[in-house]
């Protein structure tokens, strides 16, 4: 008979999909899960995110051409690239780190890291909401690049190469093909790659806060508070400190997104953490609908249908944690919708800001912390936290478990950071 591993009581710091997934995970591992968040269930990013399980979303911005774009995309306002000027010391260190990678060989290295944790992301968030009450909001999809012509697509092979070289076949439109694929675009799109077994969530904050209250409706514990420590003795953890109560633990679980560094210093460990501030437009009971999600490639960003709305998402801004929303990444966003889908109309706009958390080398950290036993961290997955949260979670919640993970875990380490 297979030993059953010991009961443990687990608090998951951070309510987002990543920390849902996780609380889920571990009580079908016959665990008992405390949720602690600062705000609440979706409340940042697994809230404003495009909505998309974005399999094929393995090449990181960091491509070797980068060090190429870099300048003018931050110069030029019709880039989907902002940055707050008066943040650039700040972040200066980091930004050099993240360029550093902007070689052949890792993006290779961070495209195969990111494969295993978002290449089949449908099944996995199948399988997450299954038996939840979430699975309604999960609705299998394709997902379509749209590019102004074939020269455009040409000139992306290289990330289409390596798409390829892990499984993503797209099929090609052109002309009156492409207008009965999806007569809702303009002429402008000239060209579309459709990549199949993708997903979309028809209502992202819905979704995660549907997973979180099956957590509570399974016998878990919401709190909603900021956590300041994490309580650890003789090396191993014993509790985490929410306002003025510690609430005992056998495991902490960090999956607090873009407020993950804070806790991580508090732990000793320097980790090269970066916010990326990204924007959403709803617009609400449009005229007509996309068929399916779709990168726009001349705007880097992604519209989806939604349950009422077309969301429109994707323009990142780099300025920190603290200030405000600006106007010119929402501007932008409406500029490009208006070339892709001009005669498009609606009832109402809603906006959002909120912040995606992302290392250095664009690739999550999925680990126990060495020097402090039954200490968890998953955080750091930039633009596809929504996309790769479930297979996290469950990848946690077997470290947790002590169960024997067939995946080579090296690129998701700690300790890849040492020294930094």
């Amino acid at each position: 008979m297979t030993e059953q591993p010991a009961r443990k009581t687990v608090v998951v710091i951070g309510a987002g999909i990543l920390g849902v997934s996780t609380a889920i995970w571990a009580q079908r591992d016959g665990h008992d899960v405390i949720l602690v968040d600062r705000e609440g269930p979706a409340a940042g990013a697994s809230y404003g995110n495009a909505g998309l399980l974005a399999s094929s979303a393995v090449v990181p911005v960091t491509t070797p051409d980068l060090w190429v774009k870099a300048p003018g995309m931050i110069l030029n306002p019709q880039s989907p690239l902002f940055l707050r000027w008066f943040y650039l010391p700040r972040m200066l260190p980091w930004l050099l780190r993240f360029m550093s990678h902007a070689t052949d060989a890792k993006t290779r290295a961070a495209a195969g890291a990111l494969f295993p944790i978002i290449g089949d992301s449908l099944a996995d968030h199948q399988a997450l909401a299954a038996g939840t009450g979430a699975e309604k909001y999960i609705v299998p999809t394709e997902y379509l690049y749209l590019y102004g012509s074939r020269a455009s697509y040409e000139a992306a092979q290289y990330s289409w190469q390596i798409k390829k070289s892990l499984g993503f076949q797209p099929t090609e439109y052109e002309g009156a093909a492409l207008k009965a694929k999806d007569p809702a675009f303009s002429d402008q799109i000239g060209f579309a790659a459709a990549v199949p077994d993708h997903g979309r969530i028809s209502d992202p904050g819905a979704y995660v806060t549907a997973l979180a209250d099956h957590v509570v409706a399974s016998g878990g514990r919401l709190v909603i508070g900021e956590v300041s420590d994490i309580a650890h003795e003789n090396g191993r953890v014993t509790g985490v400190r929410v306002g003025g109560e510690t609430l005992a633990c056998d495991a902490a679980v960090v999956t607090a997104g873009a407020w993950s560094g804070a806790l991580g210093r508090a732990l000793g460990l320097r980790l090269p953490l970066e916010t990326e501030r990204g924007y959403h437009v709803e617009l609400w009971n449009p005229s007509k609908m996309p068929k399916t999600p779709a990168m726009v490639s001349s705007g880097s960003f992604v519209m989806t249908p939604m349950e009422g709305r077309l969301r429109l998402a994707g323009i990142v801004e780099l300025g920190g944690l603290k200030a405000g929303p600006s106007k010119a990444p929402i501007n932008l966003l409406r500029s490009h919708l208006a070339k892709v889908m001009p005669d498009l109309t609606w009832e109402e706009t809603t906006e959002w800001m909120g912040f995606r958390p992302t290392l250095s080398d664009s690739v999550p950290i999925i680990d126990e912390v060495a020097e402090i036993k039954g200490v968890y961290m998953g955080l750091g997955h930039q633009h596809v936290g929504l996309t790769g949260g479930s297979k996290t979670g469950r990848l946690l919640a077997q470290m947790m478990a002590g169960q024997r993970i067939n995946l080579d875990m090296t690129p998701y380490r700690l300790d890849r950071f040492r020294g930094v």
